[in-house]
């Protein structure tokens, strides 16, 4: 099983990062109403949990429905639990979770990816992996 290379796969987070960006905009105005057409201050605790729980829809759904977003398919990658099916939304939560602190903590994961024969940061929590989807599930 090939890995994707790290230019594949940070074109595949930009791709997908815009879609959701524009996912987020639109949850942020189905909101609004609710908040009668103001912005949401930094006191309102619920806008970014809100935010999150669509983010982690957004991913979730994607990886549970056939291992790949939009961008993952754009760029021919895939996610697989460690017996070639589609993770479970367990899975689906803890890579999301995984996927968040290797991003607060500089692209950790990513470094991780590459240093390490397996698939990615994620297989050691959840056991699920990323590979290249051109290649054969082993």
């Amino acid at each position: 099983m090939k890995k994707p290379s790290l230019t594949r796969h940070l074109a595949a987070v930009f791709y997908d990062f815009s879609l959701l960006t524009a996912l987020l905009f639109f949850a942020t105005a189905l909101l609004l109403p609710f908040n009668s057409g103001e912005a949401f201050s930094s006191r309102q605790f619920f806008y970014p949990i809100y935010l999150l729980v669509v983010s982690f829809f957004f991913y979730g759904w994607f990886w549970t429905h056939g291992g790949q977003t939009l961008g993952l398919k754009a760029w021919k990658i895939k996610v697989v639990s460690d017996n070639g099916k589609t993770i479970s939304w367990r899975q689906a939560f803890i890579r999301f979770i995984v996927s968040i602190l290797s991003w607060f903590f500089l692209g950790l994961g990513f470094r991780w990816v590459f240093s390490t024969r397996k698939a990615g940061h994620g297989t050691t929590f959840h056991l699920s992996r990323v590979f290249f989807s051109n290649s054969p599930i082993n």
